[in-house]
């Protein structure tokens, strides 16, 4: 397979700035105040999910809806998506549909509840929108996921712009792609060796034109970070080993999820991002060394 040019590479691993989207999950009452303090640093992209057990979608509402009459950004600017989860991940006590009724019903309960907890207006929620609405999970069969799948095309383009799905595995993608009318533009998952870090699936992505985004980027790759390439990176680009490996993610085609609750993090981590840019444009051989050896380790 022909190399991809130095200048493809910057290009690609920069292409789409700011570099992250911002992780809602676990912030509990704290969502409000590290959304907006996400967006004031810099982040355009906010993640989230209609499930109460680990994500407050009203406090990301509330958050986005003061931001937006504060002026700090308009709607426009702002990539939002959201998670439709089963009565599997949800705590049956704490649900935004009831978990008993039909899945048709279960899923327009939960969009409706995220189109209204997500509007960007305080009065009315009509012209609420999503940017992309992503499954959490395959259902329990292929069946029920290609019935959810199709459910949620019906809110395509107008009150919902695209569809993802989470925690995938190539072949059941393959079928969705398949049998789909409005294909997967979005696939968020853990990016770590227990997967071989998706390496095909991550191909089947950059064929079909759908965006790879992980989570669990820092968390689950703890002999990535102490890896050599990363901390060569580090040290040539002056930032720290978890913006080189950061960087070197992104530079694979992958979307970062970043969740950090640190205002200091946020503004290190999108300010590290350019500096590793700004580098790798003024050493490209360097760069390109250190994004091949990166990419060997992850097979």
């Amino acid at each position: 397979m022909a190399s991809v040019s130095t200048n493809q590479k910057a290009s690609r691993l920069y292409d789409d700035k700011p570099a992250f989207i911002y992780g809602t999950a676990w912030k509990k009452d704290q969502t409000k105040r590290l959304v907006k303090e996400a967006l004031a640093q810099g982040f355009r992209r906010v993640d989230t999910a209609a499930q109460p057990r680990h994500y407050q979608e009203p406090l990301v509402g509330e958050a986005l809806r003061e931001v937006f009459s504060e002026g700090i950004l308009e709607r426009g600017q702002l990539y939002l998506q959201t998670k439709y989860t089963t009565p599997a991940g949800q705590d049956l006590t704490n649900m935004p549909y009831n978990p008993d009724a039909p899945l048709d019903t279960q899923i327009h309960t939960s969009v409706a509840s995220s189109l209204k907890n997500l509007r960007y207006k305080d009065e009315s929620d009509d012209a609420s929108y999503i940017d992309c609405l992503l499954l959490h999970s395959p259902l329990p069969t292929i069946d029920q996921t290609l019935q959810a799948w199709k459910l949620l095309e019906s809110y395509v383009p107008n009150r919902i712009r695209s569809l993802g799905i989470s925690n995938v595995t190539l072949p059941i993608l393959q079928v969705i792609y398949e049998n789909a009318t409005i294909k997967p533009s979005v696939i968020q998952n853990r990016f770590y060796p227990q997967t071989r870090y998706d390496v095909s699936l991550r191909a089947f992505c950059r064929e079909s034109n759908i965006m790879y985004q992980s989570f669990w980027t820092l968390t689950g790759n703890p002999s990535l970070i102490r890896s050599e390439p990363v901390a060569t990176l580090a040290q040539v680009a002056g930032v720290g080993l978890p913006v080189a490996l950061y960087a070197l993610v992104i530079d694979q085609g992958v979307v970062v999820l970043n969740g950090t609750t640190s205002s200091d993090h946020m503004r290190a981590d999108l300010e590290g991002i350019e500096k590793v840019r700004n580098w790798a444009l003024s050493q490209p051989n360097k760069f390109e060394a250190i994004s091949e050896a990166f990419k060997s380790l992850l097979g």
